[in-house]
């Protein structure tokens, strides 16, 4: 049946009314009753809704369940099957029914006809700004939220079209838009009238399955501006419960709907839904909303809702929106390692916990996540050695609790290779590293020294595991490199520590790179099966390749003849050590032209060759390698892109934090000298406040904390002023002469940052 509104602001007239369900029923009165008692805006009396009908329900019915405020198809009750032989005599198809008996199914209703355009109701608003009288507003936003069938009535394009299909909702968004632009300039009764509305349409009595129209009802609500404000919170969780429990085939259609608003509609969902589930988990006033325990479904739901706007972004192309603008900060205050092992425990079972929607989580709680998860390991295995010790009655050595690494300078990747090859069981260990011959506690200096020398040596051009693309400013994996795989197992091996000892590499990989190491996110258990054959794009090419991906996009697009005009067939050809190899994409790739047919075969296999099955040794070593230090479940919450930012930090600089954090040796902040430094580095251009980070740390990026994680010092140095600025990248130390004016400082600086070889090092 179908709930409608009536002039006198009841909610339904008496012969609808006794046709609900009691319980229904019960639930609309007590609705109606805080909204008519409210005079203010917004919903003053909404947010004991809840707490006032579980009373009532206690003391009265005691069978009755919260669930039945949101009534869902599976609950529905079935009538009892008829036999056979009833059901046999008493079946009589429709089509001999005479007309007068024929009616339209109720999942098939006639949407009335409306005519407002979005232009008339603009003007129907100036006119009632003007004049005072919002009769004509009023009336419309009454009728046409009274209802899911009213909805689609004003909204739709054409009322009784089906508009089936995922590319279009039917809606016009546009006069959507103006809706609820103007929704919030109404007088309050008007906004009161859509609220109550609202919860008409809520509480309709389901029993099938929902139709597209309902979806496009659905899609309108959302969008709804009101939902800002706690007061109305009671009626957007039970609609975003509503949401959540569609089927699968829904969901899918309101994705793809989702995706076509506009960047500015998209975010300002996505932001009404973070910011009720972070009022919801620490509430400014906790006396406005019901407590916790009676509406403990309220976070699930919305960030179900949340997970569909996720998916909507990820198959857009580019994203609407940045996928760090889905991170809900307010979780990193939450004891995320009590929700990670829920997750481990029960999965993505029907027990909610956040780590089902990683996209939520930020990029400090993955990384937190997995560095504790690897501790709790490494834990685990020092309390075993310990006990083995001290069971055999032999003197424990504290060492053991650290990876100590010991190698010689001159001879810095082998004995590298050597030290993580034998003590391959405590890479999960606290690194500690000691150069051979030099005296001095590893307070963390020598660590950062190490990684930075040994990623320095091993991706020199000279060294051949890597090669360097000038046109894409990345390294790729060498595919003629390949009789020592155990190197690149080093370098993976490395990025794992680095990672778990929050060490930030100056690496450049492309993004895919990132990709091929979550394919798969958990190591098989299989050796034999294949790893880091990631599916691989046209634009993942260009990120590395990039003259090459235009030529076969320019393949793609030819409107020639591709085989007589290119005369390719599936082979290809490169070039290792001086001597050009021939290699067919398949089997009998040589005889096999590329036609117009076949061309996109043709490049998706050429892509998969050289991102691929090209450097498939090197690269399942390096996969090995990674998550030999990195092995846990929870790389299975994190996108690329994550994993990417984990190891090399982020490229967003804020240098206004950084002067904020900055600490002081012989200087301090109001120091002339130092004024002076931050308006030149303040006044630099991006390029050359990252040459200054990459100057004083290794590294233009900043680390997964963000510039507090840098520990950023500039100290004084009393040397002449014509000395240059020197640096120690291994203490993220800046040393500063006590120049006399801001000019000569701008020269020496610039100079010294410009001019720096390698990774800084002094």
């Amino acid at each position: 049946m179908h709930v409608n509104m009536s002039e006198n602001n009841s909610p339904l007239d008496e012969r609808d009314r006794d046709k609900l369900p009691p319980i229904l029923n019960h639930v609309m009165l007590i609705l109606w009753q805080s909204l008519d008692r409210g005079s203010k805006l917004p919903f003053s009396s909404c947010g004991s809704f809840i707490s006032t009908f579980n009373h009532k329900r206690e003391t009265g019915n005691h069978n009755l369940s919260t669930q039945l405020l949101v009534p869902a198809v599976r609950q529905v009750r079935e009538l009892p099957p008829i036999c056979p032989d009833v059901r046999q005599k008493q079946r009589i198809s429709i089509d001999i029914l005479p007309p007068e008996v024929k009616a339209r199914f109720a999942s098939d209703p006639i949407i009335p006809i409306r005519t407002k355009t979005a232009k008339e109701f603009q003007e129907d608003m100036e006119r009632a700004t003007v004049s005072g009288d919002w009769k004509q507003v009023h009336d419309f936003y009454l009728t046409t939220f009274g209802s899911f069938l009213e909805l689609n009535a004003a909204f739709k394009k054409e009322a009784n079209a089906p508009f089936n299909t995922i590319d279009d909702s039917g809606i016009n968004i546009k006069f959507v838009n103006a809706v609820y632009d103007s929704l919030l300039h109404t007088p309050p009764e008007t906004q009161k009238s859509v609220l109550k509305g609202i919860i008409n349409s809520l509480l309709r009595e389901w029993k099938g399955p929902r139709t597209k129209d309902d979806l496009r009802a659905y899609f309108i609500l959302v969008q709804n501006p009101q939902y800002t404000s706690t007061a109305t919170y009671v009626i957007y969780a039970h609609l975003l419960r509503q949401i959540a429990a569609l089927a699968e085939a829904d969901h899918h259609f309101l994705m793809h709907w989702f995706k076509k608003l506009s960047q500015k509609r998209f975010k300002q969902l996505v932001d009404r839904l973070q910011l009720f589930i972070t009022t919801r988990l620490f509430p400014a006033k906790p006396e406005e909303l019901p407590p916790m325990a009676k509406c403990s479904w309220w976070i699930p739901s919305a960030t179900k809702v949340l997970s569909l706007l996720n998916a909507a972004n990820s198959i857009s192309s580019p994203s609407i929106i940045p996928f760090a603008d889905f991170y809900n900060l307010t979780l990193d205050h939450i004891d995320f390692m009590e929700d990670y092992q829920t997750w481990q425990t029960h999965g993505n079972s029907n027990r909610f916990t956040f780590c089902q929607f990683p996209f939520i989580l930020s990029t400090v709680v993955k990384k937190a996540i997995i560095q504790r998860d690897s501790e709790q390991q490494m834990i685990s295995m020092a309390r075993q050695t310990l006990v083995d010790k001290v069971s055999r009655r032999q003197r424990v050595d504290m060492s053991l609790l650290f990876l100590n690494i010991k190698v010689r300078r001159l001879q810095l990747v082998s004995d590298s290779l050597d030290e993580l090859s034998r003590k391959r069981a405590d890479l999960k260990k606290k690194l500690k590293v000691t150069f051979v011959g030099e005296a001095g506690l590893d307070m963390g200096g020598l660590t950062k020294e190490w990684f930075l020398l040994l990623i320095r040596q091993i991706f020199h051009t000279d060294y051949g595991m890597f090669t360097y693309l000038k046109d894409s400013q990345c390294h790729w994996f060498s595919s003629w490199k390949c009789d020592n795989c155990s190197e690149f197992r080093l370098v993976g091996a490395l990025m794992g520590l680095a990672v778990y000892n929050s060490i930030t590499l100056d690496i450049r990989f492309p993004p895919c790179v990132y990709k091929k190491l979550l394919t798969p996110p958990i190591v098989p258990c299989d050796p034999d099966t294949p790893v880091g054959m990631a599916t691989l794009t046209l634009d993942d090419l260009q990120q590395i390749m990039p003259d090459l991906a235009h030529g076969l996009g320019e393949l793609l697009s030819y409107e020639g003849n591709v085989e007589e005009d290119f005369c390719s067939t599936f082979q290809v050809f490169q070039e290792e050590l001086g001597v050009v190899k021939s290699y067919n994409l398949k089997p009998g790739g040589d005889k096999i032209p590329v036609t117009n047919l076949n061309r996109k075969e043709y490049v998706q296999l050429y892509i998969d060759f050289l991102l691929n099955k090209s450097i498939y040794r090197q690269f399942a070593a390096f996969y090995h390698g990674f998550h030999s230090v990195c092995a846990s479940n929870a790389l299975m919450l994190l996108r690329p892109e994550e994993v990417e930012i984990l190891v090399c930090g982020s490229p967003n600089l804020d240098m206004s934090c950084l002067q904020r954090l900055a600490q002081y040796e012989g200087y301090s902040k109001t120091d002339p000298t130092i004024r002076a430094f931050w308006d030149v580095v303040l006044a630099f251009p991006l390029e050359l406040q990252k040459r200054l980070l990459h100057f004083t740390t290794g590294s233009d990026r900043v680390p997964v904390g963000g510039m507090v994680d840098l520990n950023f010092k500039i100290s004084k140095i009393d040397v002449s002023t014509d000395w240059l600025p020197v640096s120690h990248t291994c203490f993220n130390q800046l040393c500063l002469p006590p120049y006399k004016s801001k000019k000569e400082l701008r020269q020496k600086l610039t100079i010294a940052i410009s001019n720096a070889e390698g990774f800084g090092l002094e």
